[in-house]
């Protein structure tokens, strides 16, 4: 108790303090694996931090939008079908398959845009990404883009695992 009485003891205890703090912030300031909110803090949080890690850096989950070229939408209309495939699968993983929509988030959510040469092809890509077991959206179009009503304009495949999704998307070019 002489220590906190006695000012030289008082001076040591508040420098001590003050340098363990100060310690203390500059690690978490500048070493990456200590601060919240990067992606190797947010990989410790799940897994631990070796599994998580390894699906962060190796990308093992994928989402695949395949458009029909046929069709040939503008940019922007395209952009707006890929909105709508990419909201549809989140919402589709996220009711039917919630921990492979966790993977594919830890993995920072890679997309893919493929090309498909026509509907038959899209039908074709939506049964084989079922039979996989693969979650798949077909996106139907609703008259606003100029496209035929009723037509199917793109599949979007995933999010899954990136080995199933090239089995059935890997042949078709971006």
């Amino acid at each position: 108790m002489d220590l906190f009485y006695d000012p030289l003891g008082l001076g040591v205890a508040a420098g001590l303090g003050c340098g363990l703090f100060l310690g203390w912030y500059l690690q978490r300031r500048f070493d990456p694996t200590k601060r919240w909110g990067t992606l190797a803090a947010l990989a410790a949080l799940g897994n631990g931090a070796g599994e998580a890690s390894v699906l962060i850096e190796e990308g093992e989950f994928k989402l695949v939008l395949v458009v029909r070229n046929d069709l040939k939408m503008s940019p922007g209309i395209m952009a707006a079908q890929c909105s709508h495939a990419a909201i549809s699968s989140y919402k589709q993983a996220q009711g039917g398959n919630p921990e492979i929509l966790k993977q594919w988030i830890y993995c920072g959510q890679p997309k893919k845009v493929v090309e498909a040469p026509n509907e038959d092809t899209l039908i074709d890509l939506l049964a084989e990404a079922k039979e996989l077991g693969l979650l798949a959206s077909l996106i139907e179009d609703s008259e606003k883009t100029g496209v035929a009503s009723g037509s199917y304009n793109m599949v979007a495949i995933g999010p899954g695992p990136s080995d199933l999704i090239d089995r059935v998307t890997g042949n078709l070019s971006l």
